[in-house]
């Protein structure tokens, strides 16, 4: 069920992005004026970008209520899982209420990483046109000042989780606590946000190693690759990493984020353990 849940949520990440892209179609030359009008669309459009709000929306409802039926049918419930990364919350399919809430939440986390990892590579800022691909889901966001860019992460997910954790609290999902420890929960997963850039940074650098050594001709992804690797390695410029023909900073810069990212992780863990609740 993991498993399916997951391949529903890029599904209804895939018809947002469609949503967002909509309006954009690389196909669509302009036409002179003379001939905009006496030509027209083979075929009405029928499809409207509304239409695919609907449908995440459909989606996220009917998936709640397929598995509140299969788990009533279940000789043992299932029980759905959001991992937090500090704290993992279960969902049992038996309760249609329940059911619900994970339905969106769990769209919900799939959609907040994948813009937490837009925002990181939006703030790189590799070159045109591949990173078009980063502008449009972004929007107005990507024209922000960077500083605003790079605390986003962290205030939308503490708002969000201090608003959801009202909610899961009702629901005896959340232990109740005191106002105090739903703020601390909500700073902690707000600094947390920022250990999810090791993924495309982590990608970029092994895309970045590979292509140092396998020529892939001159596509612009391995331009964006090789420019946006150079803007993470920029802090060890100054370090002599290079042995002949050999460059061992993707190497090195891959490890210091990983390495970084795990230190964080255990410190966070910890301070969410030592919580009073």
């Amino acid at each position: 069920m993991g498993i399916v849940d997951f391949i529903l949520n890029l599904a209804g990440l895939l018809l947002w992005l469609n949503w967002r892209s909509n309006r954009f179609d690389p196909l669509v030359r302009r036409l002179p004026a003379t001939l905009m009008g006496t030509l027209r669309p083979a075929a009405p459009k029928r499809l409207h970008r509304w239409h695919l709000l609907a449908f995440i929306a459909l989606l996220l409802l009917l998936r709640a209520v397929i598995y509140w039926w299969i788990g009533g049918m279940l000789p043992r419930v299932w029980v759905g899982q959001l991992d937090l990364g500090v704290a993992t919350l279960s969902f049992r399919s038996d309760l249609l209420l329940r059911m619900l809430v994970f339905s969106f939440f769990s769209f919900g986390l799939t959609f907040g990483i994948l813009y937490v990892w837009l925002l990181g590579l939006s703030l790189l800022a590799g070159p045109l046109p591949m990173h078009g691909l980063v502008t449009i889901p972004l929007g107005r966001l990507d024209g922000w000042p960077r500083w605003a860019r790079a605390v986003l992460p962290f205030f939308a997910t503490a708002i969000l989780w201090w608003l959801a954790s009202w909610l899961l609290i009702r629901l005896h999902i959340l232990t109740p606590m005191p106002p105090a420890g739903r703020f601390q929960q909500a700073l902690i997963l707000g600094v947390r946000s920022y250990v999810l850039w090791k993924f495309p940074l982590g990608a970029i650098l092994l895309l970045y190693l590979l292509n140092s050594y396998v020529y892939f001709g001159q596509h612009p992804f391995w331009k964006y690759v090789s420019a946006t690797a150079q803007t993470v390695l920029r802090p060890l410029a100054r370090i002599p990493l290079r042995v002949n023909k050999l460059d061992f900073a993707p190497l090195v810069g891959l490890g210091l984020i990983f390495l970084a990212a795990h230190f964080a992780e255990r410190g966070l863990n910890q301070l969410y353990n030592r919580l009073p609740f």
